[in-house]
């Protein structure tokens, strides 16, 4: 048995890079996974015979997180369908191609922080009214809210928010046993990265990282399985940078 048998958890952004990897880990800890995608039905089915092959189950629900009633939703659903919630993870992310700040639409901003802040402050405040005493939050952010890059304004933005959730819901909850926590990857090699910087040789934030690498989806899925395991039990409302140590 796994050490997270019987628990229920919920993925946003489930279905491709990083979130693929925790569904994945997680599962084969033993949880039952809810997890979200916003478009690629073929990848979430992918994604659940992966998980099945390996004697796990998951369950992929198509949800645009920006949609108004959408996360609440999604909770609702996804604690009757698994008696439960014990596990939050908020990975969901929209990627756009990088504009400096005197040319970033206001449409966008609205848009990037809806799906990425809002839906983690919406999540996180189901978790709050509903998840079983000793559960486990853990929030997606960027290495970019310390190292900011040009032209991210809105993603950096909305992690800097996804932040503060963490730091506020550790104090609130814990008095329940519950972990509310932040990993902060740095330059990890998924669709995501690529989409965000196209055309871009990572040879330079390779050279900078003192692991020498970019970061792969397991290695931060690695490090969400601890926080949401029991060997996590006494971490609270921090940041672990998943970085390969750059800073």
């Amino acid at each position: 048995m796994g050490v997270l048998t019987g628990k229920a958890a919920v993925v946003t952004g489930g279905s491709r890079g990083i979130g693929r990897a925790i569904v994945e880990r997680l599962a084969r800890d033993g949880a039952e996974v809810v997890f979200t995608y916003a478009r690629n039905a073929e990848a979430a089915a992918e994604v659940e015979r992966s998980v099945a092959d390996a004697g796990g189950r998951a369950h992929g629900t198509r949800l645009d997180l920006g949609e108004a009633g959408a996360a609440e939703r999604l909770m609702e659903d996804a604690a009757d369908r698994l008696g439960g919630l014990d596990i939050l993870v908020n990975n969901a992310a929209m990627s756009f191609a990088p504009a400096p700040l005197a040319d970033t639409e206001e449409a966008l901003f609205d848009e990037v922080m809806a799906v990425n802040a809002k839906s983690t402050f919406l999540t996180m405040r189901y978790a709050a009214r509903h998840m079983r005493d000793g559960g486990r939050v853990v929030n997606i952010s960027t290495l970019n809210t310390r190292r900011p890059a040009p032209g991210s304004a809105p993603y950096a933005a909305s992690k800097g928010a996804i932040e503060q959730l963490t730091s506020v819901g550790a104090r609130e909850l814990g008095a329940r046993g519950i972990t509310v926590n932040t990993v902060s990857p740095g330059a990890t090699d998924t669709d995501l990265l690529r989409e965000a910087n196209p055309g871009a040789d990572f040879g330079t934030v390779i050279g900078i990282t003192p692991l020498g690498r970019l970061g792969q989806p397991a290695d931060i899925a690695d490090v969400v399985a601890f926080l949401a395991g029991p060997d996590g039990r006494w971490l609270t409302g921090q940041n672990l940078r998943a970085t390969g140590g750059l800073t």
